[in-house]
Formats: structure tokens, C-alpha cells, sequence
């Protein structure tokens, strides 16, 4: 039995050939190398396979199977992990640099937190900065911090996976708004770490993205199980004149 590495890598991929040489590229770059990486697949018919075995690490571990949908694959990958902790970068994501898991690791053995996470830029499929995120990681990470929206990237949040919840899958769209929510009521105040840098490169094409509506809809359900509906209302419309300055509505 080979010893338990300090973190997982989980990877969810479908038809991914156009963007994870991106993500593969950046796992295999990184200087830290006591971590795993798990590549879930849900049956791809182009070549994301033969792309995740021909970049990979020579350890990577790969599942290729029918799935019902991304965050299925999510609980798979929690399933599978044998990490300590655990962190999802989906295809067309990277880290930021390839220290960046070495800062994530020295977090760890510093204090053994439950929750690490960082800050995170938006980028272009040809690897070009376009920006930060709109919504920035908070200097101190608490259980209110969520009500002002995911402040956090999914991709730039790693866990303890001792206290990692399954994703609930009768959300299609957000999820991980509700799997970050109850991974910081699981966490100990106090121990959860800001490492104060961009961690995470997101290509801004996710699901979604492309299901706006529908996941702000499934957002303000989420809002509302974990926070009242007369917060969640308040909080909405608080976020209009955000939405607007975005032009997103």
C-alpha cells in the first residue's frame, strides 16, 4: 500500500481534448510532488483520454466511465481521493505557477488548517491574463463570507477531506456554492488559511457560465437553506448594482 500523499488533485473531464493539455501541463509542472492526481472521466469520445495519459504524471490515476453529470463525477473523485486534502481543477484551469502547490503544502505543516484557499485570475484558452475575479477571496474566511456570493473560486479552495461533504446532485448548475458552504461549517473557526496570492488561473467557460440563469437561480435556493429567506432576498438585492457595473443583468 504506498503511503498516503498529502493532496489529491481531482480533474472532471468530458469531451475535454481542447483545453486539458492546459491543465495537464500545469499539474506536471509543479515543484511539489507528494500529491496525486485523479482524472474522472465521463466516457469521452474524443481523444481527452490518450491527452491525460500522454501528459500526465507517470502515477496519474484515470477512470473513465458513464457518470450522471459533473457533480457526480465530483463525488466520484472524493470517493477515489487519497489524499489528506483535497483540491478540483477542471479542464482549462491551472495553477497559477508551478510553486503553487508547494504554498498550499507549507500551509499545511505549518497548521494543518482546514480550509486553504487563494485568490484567482481569469484567462483566455491561449493562456492570456484577462483579469481578476470579479469577487476576491477575504482576508478572514467566515461562515458570513459566503452570504455576499462564492467569493472564493471553487478551483482556488482546497479542504481537509476529513470534513469534505459530498456535492449535493440535485443541484445541476451550483453545487459547489453549497459544497464550499458546508465545508466551512464543517471547518474550525480560525482554521482556515488565506495564503494571500493567486493560486488558480480559471478559463471562464464553465458550466456555469453558460447557464447563468439557471445557476443564479439554484444560487438564491442555496442562499436561503443556509441563510433565511429574508437575508438571501436582502443580499440579492444588494447585488444588483454589482451585477449591473458587471453587465451581467
Amino acid at each position: 500500500m504506498k503511503t498516503q500523499p498529502l493532496i489529491t488533485v481531482i480533474t472532471i473531464t468530458y469531451n475535454a481534448s481542447q483545453t486539458l493539455p492546459i491543465t495537464m501541463k500545469s499539474v506536471s509542472e509543479q515543484t511539489f510532488t507528494d500529491f496525486e492526481h485523479l482524472v474522472v472521466d465521463g466516457a469521452s469520445e474524443d481523444d481527452t483520454i490518450m491527452i491525460a495519459r500522454r501528459m500526465g504524471r507517470p502515477d496519474v490515476k484515470i477512470v473513465s466511465e458513464p457518470d450522471n453529470g459533473l457533480y457526480d463525477a465530483m463525488n466520484k473523485g472524493l470517493r477515489m481521493a487519497r489524499g489528506l486534502y483535497v483540491i478540483f481543477l477542471n479542464s482549462g484551469d491551472s495553477f497559477h505557477e508551478p510553486d503553487t502547490l508547494q504554498h498550499f503544502a507549507a500551509a499545511i505543516r505549518a497548521k494543518t488548517p482546514d480550509i486553504i484557499y487563494g485568490d484567482t485570475d481569469i484567462v483566455s484558452i491561449e493562456g492570456k491574463r484577462l483579469g481578476s475575479r470579479h469577487l476576491s477571496a477575504p482576508e478572514i474566511l467566515t461562515l458570513d463570507s459566503f452570504s455576499n456570493g462564492m467569493l472564493i473560486c471553487h478551483q482556488a479552495f482546497m479542504v481537509r477531506k476529513a470534513i469534505a461533504p459530498g456535492y449535493d446532485t440535485d443541484y445541476r448548475f451550483s453545487a459547489d456554492y453549497d459544497w464550499t458552504i458546508r465545508c466551512i461549517k464543517a471547518s474550525r473557526p480560525g482554521n482556515r488559511v488565506n495564503l494571500r496570492r493567486v493560486v488558480v488561473d480559471y478559463l471562464s467557460d464553465g458550466l456555469s457560465d453558460r447557464n447563468k440563469k439557471e445557476s443564479l437561480v439554484e444560487r438564491f435556493r442555496i442562499m436561503v437553506h443556509h441563510y433565511g429567506a429574508l437575508r438571501a432576498l436582502w443580499k440579492h438585492l444588494c447585488f444588483i448594482p454589482r451585477a449591473l457595473r458587471r453587465g451581467s443583468i
